[in-house]
């Protein structure tokens, strides 16, 4: 596919308002064919419980249910109190704007059946955190794993989940028969490695979209010449390096590239911070691939 250089500027505009800076909300979709209500509370409770311990359901009235996970505590210094981040569901509510965008669109490679899932999708909940920006990233990584998992159980005719921040797509069924480790799922689930071919040549670029969401980096590789898969793969061993060592990544460090390929130390590759080449507009680490290289750099 292309790069695109248009943009939905008015959805992008309206999503700020939901979302404010990023990391500061994680927003979920739940898709739905059929207009649905909200689960029992009682149910809802014991779903949340399984899932993520000790629980307080703090609000329920068939429009929206609060739950405080105990096990997740963010300390406010003003009030000198340790508080539960808020979990938000939203009562199922008809779709009225596109959930995707051109580029979202054209990158469900986790969901197969994605735009016939979109298409047959008329309806939504909407789950976000509140107040979880504070946490340990790790913290809060674990927290929405364990929220999306019970919100698959809690709505048996969830159809497929996208997350806002990635636009990373699954089916309920993918969630739930997840094999992944526990320590993997947030990347797995919410942290996009999106791949496309530039018009006009043989460049290709591979970049990630969700790390935002705890604060972290995104990756960049603007490349001719090599096998994309073998990218791909060396971007989610370099995202599960950042997550598990709090990003010790500066610019011009270098880090292993790829040979035969696989990651290797016998290569070696420059990384340097900038501003991402497609949209949306953030900071990445842009890892420049040597020979394989495309594109200016300074």
């Amino acid at each position: 596919m292309s790069i695109f250089k248009k943009k939905d500027k008015v959805l992008q505009q309206d999503l700020n308002k939901v979302e404010g800076p990023p990391g500061m909300v994680f927003i979920i979709h739940l898709l739905m064919e059929e207009m649905c209500e909200m689960p029992d509370k009682e149910f809802m409770y014991e779903v949340m419980r399984k899932h993520m311990g000790d629980v307080d359901c703090f609000c329920y009235d068939g429009k929206v249910a609060g739950f405080a996970p105990k096990n997740y505590t963010v300390h406010f210094e003003k009030e000198n109190k340790d508080i539960p981040p808020q979990l938000m569901i939203m009562d199922c509510i008809q779709t009225k704007k596109p959930i995707m965008d051109e580029i979202a669109e054209s990158q469900l490679w986790d969901c197969p059946d994605g735009d016939e899932i979109l298409n047959n999708c008329s309806y939504q909940v909407i789950a976000t955190d509140v107040m979880a920006a504070g946490l340990d990233y790790k913290d809060r990584a674990r927290m929405l794993v364990e929220y999306t998992e019970a919100l698959v159980e809690m709505y048996p005719s969830c159809k497929a989940v996208v997350f806002e921040t990635s636009k990373k797509m699954f089916t309920r069924d993918a969630i739930l028969n997840c094999t992944a480790p526990k320590e993997d799922r947030f990347i797995y689930y919410a942290v996009n490695v999106r791949f496309f071919n530039i018009q006009g040549g043989d460049d290709m670029m591979v970049d990630t979209l969700g790390m935002s969401t705890l604060f972290l980096p995104d990756l960049q590789y603007h490349f001719h010449g090599m096998d994309p898969n073998a990218v791909v793969n060396h971007a989610y061993n370099v995202l599960t390096y950042i997550f598990n060592e709090n990003n010790p990544i500066n610019s011009h460090d270098h880090i292993d590239g790829i040979k035969d390929g696989k990651m290797s130390r016998e290569v070696q590759w420059t990384v340097q911070y900038e501003n991402a080449l497609i949209q949306p507009v953030r900071e990445v680490i842009d890892i420049n691939m040597g020979e394989y290289a495309s594109g200016n750099r300074f």
